[in-house]
């Protein structure tokens, strides 16, 4: 199936939008529960946390291996082979009996996720035409989201019935569909269209480091952005608390005001998408950046429940507008024969940002008020959206013949205009 002819919607549906939705109630029932837990295995509350940032930290650390794997075995095989793992893994969380066999669980389910995000990314960017490619990723992103929303009321009702690890239950139900539902995916990076080059395949042997280096000024300019945007996106679900707390508000209250962000960035993410097709991925990423950068810079001055909202609005409609931008530009800069690798280092990047922003938050906070936190994320948001302007490049139709001026620069993506590549 190539990205030519484009993909029959329910195909799509069924591989890679409903296992996004599922795999969204898995992680939004574990997520309160897994430092619930750790703490039931007689954690401290540092060490607690530590155990919630594992599932980030198996992500990040898996990011890389996973586009070899993804090359090596195809998406079906690296996706059934992810899934044992993630099954293992959620089952030891399951049945955990002390700190350390949670912490494993959390990582291997961590480990899962950064091979199926990157497998199903594959998948996007060979199966759907260019033109519907960014209104495709954001309802994916989108199906996420909204799962996240189901799993704790699912989760919550476990809970009820069986304690604490009802969650992980509940986790173990989705992540078991999910692993059925993606399994389904075909291997599109064996089809015709991708064996057709000669050179291509060398290049496919020749492995992530040459991709690292060929692209390493694509990495270190539309990379950095990559990794400024994850930072701004995941800094709030630290800073909007802490915030809260320091005012006084509830933990009820607080939890309102997440929601309603959150019900705002759903609403949003559907649009965005449809909006990247018809004005470009620079139109969205530039100003979701920008609302993000003024949520951020407008918090400290945030005095009660009313503008803490509001403030929380500003940031769930800033983080709407980015949905499915990295999965977007990723797909459209990664070089056809190398997707996979290009994909686990571009992933990389934008999970070392997420992972770093609640470490910013927390460094910070350490050594000045929480205000001048929310500042400095504020100020790097605004940067991210400086290098996305200067270099989200003008798209042309794979595959397009690189002029012999710019033939020699290993950086330039083909299909990529030669005016446009980033300098």
């Amino acid at each position: 199936m190539s990205a030519g002819t484009g993909s029959p919607p329910v195909r799509l549906a069924w591989t890679v939008h409903v296992p996004a939705g599922v795999w969204g109630v898995a992680q939004g029932a574990a997520a309160p529960v897994v430092a619930l837990a750790a703490r039931e295995h007689g954690a401290s509350l540092g060490v607690a946390g530590l155990v919630v940032a594992l599932a980030a930290l198996g992500q990040l650390v898996g990011d890389l291996p996973a586009g070899r794997l993804v090359s090596r075995f195809g998406e079906r095989r690296s996706i059934v082979g992810a899934s044992v793992l993630a099954v293992g893994g959620v089952a030891l969380c399951l049945v955990s009996w002390s700190v350390v066999s949670l912490a494993v669980g959390v990582f291997l389910a961590g480990l899962s996720q950064a091979v199926w995000g990157l497998a199903r990314q594959t998948y996007l960017a060979e199966a759907v035409p260019f033109a519907r490619r960014a209104r495709v990723m954001s309802s994916v992103a989108a199906m996420m989201r909204v799962g996240f929303f189901v799993g704790p009321i699912l989760g919550a009702a476990a809970i009820l019935a069986v304690g604490t690890r009802g969650g992980f239950a509940v986790q173990l139900v989705a992540v078991c569909v999910t692993a059925v539902l993606m399994g389904r995916v075909p291997d599109v990076g064996r089809s015709p269209r991708a064996r057709a080059a000669p050179g291509d395949v060398a290049a496919r042997k020749a492995g992530l480091w040459r991709v690292l280096v060929e692209h390493r000024r694509l990495l270190r300019t539309l990379g950095l952005g990559a990794a400024l945007m994850g930072l701004s996106r995941t800094a709030r679900t630290v800073l909007l608390p802490l915030w809260a707390d320091l005012l006084g508000v509830d933990a009820a209250t607080t939890s309102l005001v997440f929601g309603a962000s959150a019900a705002l960035d759903v609403l949003v993410s559907i649009p965005a998408g449809y909006l990247m097709d018809r004005f470009g991925r620079r139109a969205l990423a530039v100003p979701s950046l920008a609302v993000l950068a003024a949520g951020y810079l407008t918090l400290p001055w945030a005095g009660g429940v009313a503008s803490l909202a509001v403030v929380a609005l500003v940031l769930g409609f800033g983080n709407g507008l980015s949905n499915g931008v990295i999965m977007t530009l990723g797909a459209d800069v990664a070089p056809p024969a190398q997707r996979a690798e290009f994909f686990g280092a571009w992933r990389l990047l934008h999970d070392a940002g997420a992972f770093a922003g609640p470490l910013v938050v927390a460094g910070t906070a350490l050594v000045a008020p929480l205000g001048v936190a929310a500042l400095v994320v504020g100020a790097t948001s605004v940067a991210g959206g400086a290098v996305f302007w200067r270099y989200v490049p003008v798209w042309a139709p794979w595959p397009r013949p690189v002029p012999v001026a710019v033939a020699v620069e290993p950086a330039a993506p083909a299909g990529v205009a030669s005016e446009t590549v980033p300098r």
